[in-house]
């Protein structure tokens, strides 16, 4: 198992590697999104407003984080796996909180 190197700036890498184009987007959040509703795109432009609210350093490939976003009136959780060594991050899926789970900020779990 390859060892499990972490961002020093996980945000920043996400960031760069999301507007680099380095992206890998995993067969569970292709089947996911469109049902979903939520565009590729929405993940992509909405770059600038990322805000890591979990961190999964121990997660099972890569370590991995929980990523609050907002575009236009949507806002949406999207869960990013790192990998370092290969440079790019793995969109592992993204979803609406629903408010059952998360509190009123949709940053906060209940």
């Amino acid at each position: 198992m390859p060892e499990r190197i972490l961002p020093e700036n996980p945000l920043e890498f996400i960031r760069r590697c999301i507007t680099q184009r380095k992206i890998y987007w995993t067969y569970h959040v292709n089947m996911r999104l469109k049902g979903r509703f939520i565009p590729r795109e929405a993940i992509v432009e909405s770059v600038a407003n990322f805000e890591i609210i979990e961190e999964y350093p121990e997660d099972k490939y890569l370590p991995s984080y929980l990523v609050y976003s907002q575009y236009r009136d949507i806002i949406f959780h999207i869960v990013i796996a790192v990998d370092i060594q290969g440079d790019n991050v793995r969109i592992v899926t993204a979803y609406r909180p629903s408010p059952e789970n998360w509190k009123e900020d949709s940053k906060t779990r209940r």
